[in-house]
């Protein structure tokens, strides 16, 4: 219990310490944890399974005691509350564009300890890799091994991220980005994990497959909040 609650401590102080670039901005910031949708250009569907993160941050409360907000915040690169919220998601099925600005305001965010989720929804992965050459020219996207803490922050998944949708077949794959040595970018391609976070009947998963999903999300949350 000793060290849960140390580890709840830690989310809310990192939380607090990450949003209080000035002090105007602090007061706007609702002190339960969010993950932040990024709004992106282009035309690929950003906004789409509207149901996955509240029941991602659901679950994250349920099973690692972090309190969490009922709803997603959408934001883009360049609003004033980016800096706010520690954890960008990002999917879709397509198209990404990103200006010269909004890719040097993403690497100040995700290089001053910011991370950034992406999931490939099928579609995205030419695009994802085409943004992210953008933000960090001179890094390169890294498969991340299965001994990685990732795999390990909460739920134990010896054998990396769980298939949640076929796709195109083959196993799925954990890309990564990392700056300094710690993980700014974390990228599930061939798998589509947070449409297991939707709500059952959005793509009829089972409930098994579901929870996987969702033990996942929670991986990918706590590792992040605690790295």
């Amino acid at each position: 219990m000793k060290s849960r609650a140390k580890l709840i401590f830690k989310i809310f102080i990192g939380v607090i310490f990450f949003s209080g670039i000035s002090q105007a901005q602090t007061q706007k910031v609702d002190s339960r944890f969010t993950i932040a949708r990024l709004k992106y250009s282009g035309g690929g569907d950003w906004y789409n399974d509207p149901s996955a993160i509240p029941n991602l941050q659901n679950f994250i409360q349920s099973q690692a005691n972090i309190v969490c907000a009922a709803d997603e915040v959408k934001v883009e690169v360049t609003d004033q509350e980016l800096f706010s919220y520690p954890v960008l998601f990002m999917t879709g099925h397509g198209k990404i564009t990103i200006t010269n600005n909004e890719a040097s305001r993403l690497n100040e965010y995700l290089t001053h300890g910011g991370f950034l989720y992406a999931d490939d929804d099928y579609g995205m992965d030419k695009y994802f890799r085409a943004m992210m050459k953008k933000v960090f020219p001179t890094k390169k996207i890294v498969e991340i091994p299965f001994d990685h803490p990732i795999y390990k922050s909460h739920f134990i998944f010896n054998n990396g991220l769980p298939k949640i949708h076929e796709h195109d077949g083959g196993p799925p794959r954990g890309y990564g980005i990392f700056h300094e040595g710690r993980l700014v970018v974390f990228y599930s391609f061939n798998t589509n994990i947070s449409d297991g976070w939707a709500d059952p009947e959005v793509h009829n998963d089972p409930e098994s497959v579901r929870i996987e999903a969702l033990k996942m999300g929670t991986n990918i949350i706590v590792y992040s909040l605690t790295n």
